[in-house]
């Protein structure tokens, strides 16, 4: 297949195109990946796709059109340039009118969605000392754009910048007060989009009066949760990296900060050799011993798997003790919402998670909670519970593309 960024063969002659009114393209460039959705700006229609496996001999893109036909796009070995190239080709026919680009670190001086400009990409490329595996890629994909697309409006969406409303007593951290004034050393928090989508959508469907304070349960392979109030950030659990808070799949969260010289001193580890461990090695996978995914964990557990039973309690045990420390930055307390894969689909996990949590008067209804699974969104709390529960889906190319279109003034 031709390198070109225009390829005929990746035409899709049988769309009727004005199902797609001025779309704004979604663009996530991960370290290997680029997660895109094309979003009609009614919200109501979209196409997405995957590119996945990127510098890898495995390279390929996974689309999906707008009539729902999947294509498979090999690209033995392509990177982050080669597959943009092809993603913007597989969309230039339904001329979208912007971009909207998911940007993990924003640093301190991004506390909402900006419009792309000199300056503002060159931000994201100095902030890549906090995110080095993420700002980059996010970086390229501008580029990419800009390359192909010069004259399109495009709008980076921070994963921080939903954060920015922390009060100091949040988001600084105990050590001397010149590594935060001079070096910016402070707690971010991530996943800014996903906590703001799902805090909003719940207080759209609750008929609680507000406003209202929700706890904001982010879990899947990457783990957050986020004590939102009046559609303001108080309080999160990841830090100055996506490494703090809790136990993620394969990311420790957190541990005791001497970890890191005790460590050194025992096992001669480098630094790199530790934060690669904690970051890679840990989690559900470390703890298991089995694998990353909670799925392929809560089957071996059935089956006798002692460690893997383990890695389920500590999971639950550090999201609920979390919870509920979290809830103390809240004024009032309306419910919690999960999300995420693991939040959205195991509802084993949040009832372990809801019983460690067994002294703040929450009821539920187990088998509401059982049919809240693969995409259903709703509630599962007893009438006579202390706080609400939610399971909301999240759905962060709409909250980007939705906020690249209030920045540009499109709607």
């Amino acid at each position: 297949m031709s390198d070109s960024v225009s390829t005929p063969t990746f035409s899709d002659p049988t769309t009727d195109h004005s199902q797609l009114v001025n779309p704004t393209l979604v663009l996530n460039c991960g370290s290997s990946s680029i997660k895109y959705a094309l979003i009609s700006e009614d919200e109501t229609t979209r196409i997405t796709g995957l590119a996945e496996n990127l510098g890898l001999d495995t390279a390929r893109i996974k689309h999906t059109t707008l009539n729902g036909e999947k294509l498979e796009i090999a690209i033995p070995g392509g990177r982050h340039e080669l597959a943009l190239q092809k993603i913007l080709a597989l969309l230039e026919q339904y001329h979208f009118v912007a971009v909207g680009h998911r940007v993990v670190h924003g640093g301190r001086e991004y506390s909402e969605a900006v419009r792309v400009n000199e300056h503002v990409l060159e931000e994201v490329k100095r902030l890549k000392i906090l995110a080095p595996l993420h700002n980059p890629a996010n970086a390229l994909g501008i580029e990419a754009v800009q390359a192909i697309y010069p004259d399109i409006p495009q709008v980076v969406v921070f994963d921080t910048a939903f954060h920015q409303t922390m009060p100091p007593v949040a988001y600084r951290y105990p050590i001397p007060k010149a590594l935060y004034t001079e070096e910016k050393i402070r707690r971010y928090g991530f996943h800014g989009t996903s906590h703001a989508y799902v805090s909003e959508c719940a207080s759209q469907i609750t008929e609680a009066k507000g406003p209202h304070g929700w706890l904001t349960a982010h879990l899947g392979n990457g783990c957050s949760a986020a004590a939102v109030y009046d559609g303001k950030s108080l309080d999160t659990s990841m830090g100055l990296t996506p490494l703090e808070g809790l136990m993620m799949g394969t990311r420790s969260g957190d541990v005791d900060p001497g970890l890191h010289i005790h460590l050194k001193r025992l096992l001669g580890m480098s630094l790199e050799e530790i934060n690669d461990m904690l970051n890679h090695d840990s989690g559900l996978l470390g703890i298991s011993g089995l694998s990353n995914d909670l799925r392929t964990i809560e089957q071996a557990a059935d089956e006798g798997h002692k460690d893997a039973l383990l890695a389920i309690e500590m999971f639950s045990y550090r999201a609920g003790k979390y919870l509920a420390s979290l809830s103390c930055a809240l004024p009032e307390f309306t419910g919690i919402v999960f999300t995420g894969g693991i939040g959205e689909n195991s509802a084993t996990t949040r009832t372990r998670i809801l019983n460690v949590m067994r002294h703040f008067g929450i009821k539920f209804d187990a088998d509401e909670n059982t049919a809240l699974v693969g995409g259903a969104e709703g509630s599962f709390h007893s009438k006579d519970s202390s706080i609400e529960l939610w399971v909301v889906p999240t759905d962060e190319e709409c909250q980007i593309a939705k906020e690249t279109r209030q920045t540009l003034g499109l709607k």
